[in-house]
């Protein structure tokens, strides 16, 4: 087994690559105090007896930096529409209007500004542990594969692969991070 072992790799950086997709779509939910359609994503509704999410009961516009309109298309939604993002912890008041609610998007105050930026430090905290986590299953693979008889050298070739793919990611998150940091920063 050990003559022609081959860690698989692909299945490494698809694992890494979930952890940063995962990361990318927290960092969407944050508020930056600039209206985003993305901002909403989180958000499900109770519609028909079913928790649907609310981009499939309405549609989700930015007509300026800092308003966000949701067209809901049935009337019959709008109040549960309106209670979902109330209660979706965005800290946003819905203003309902016909079947159009508008979201405006207040200014961030400095303090919560940084409060941003602590839970945008926490979200990729948990990408990097994710990444960890996959390289440890490579490594646990590996000396797996070295007490089945895999040589030193090919354990070192491949242990040296996996890190540096990690660090590869690793870096990734935090530039990931300090572009978001800085955008939240940003007034």
């Amino acid at each position: 087994m050990a003559e022609n072992f081959e860690l698989d790799l692909d299945d490494l950086k698809r694992r890494m690559d979930g952890a940063m997709a995962a990361l990318k779509t927290e960092f969407h939910t944050l508020r930056t105090g600039r209206a985003a359609a993305t901002m909403v994503d989180p958000i499900t509704v109770d519609a028909y007896g079913q928790i649907t999410p609310l981009n499939q009961v309405g549609t989700i516009n930015v007509p300026e930096p800092r308003m966000l309109t949701i067209n809901v298309w049935d009337k019959s939604l709008i109040n549960k529409v309106e209670k979902a993002i109330r209660e979706s912890g965005l800290g946003i008041n819905p203003v309902v209007d016909g079947t159009v609610i508008r979201l405006p998007i207040p200014e961030l105050n400095e303090e919560r500004r940084r409060e941003m930026t602590k839970i945008a430090a926490q979200y990729s905290e948990s990408a990097r542990v994710a990444v960890r986590n996959v390289r440890r299953d490579g490594m646990d693979i590996l000396k797996k594969a070295k007490n089945d008889g895999l040589s030193e050298d090919d354990f070192k070739i491949w242990s040296d692969e996996v890190q540096t793919l990690t660090d590869e990611y690793i870096a990734s998150i935090d530039s990931t991070l300090e572009a978001k940091q800085a955008e939240i920063m940003q007034v």
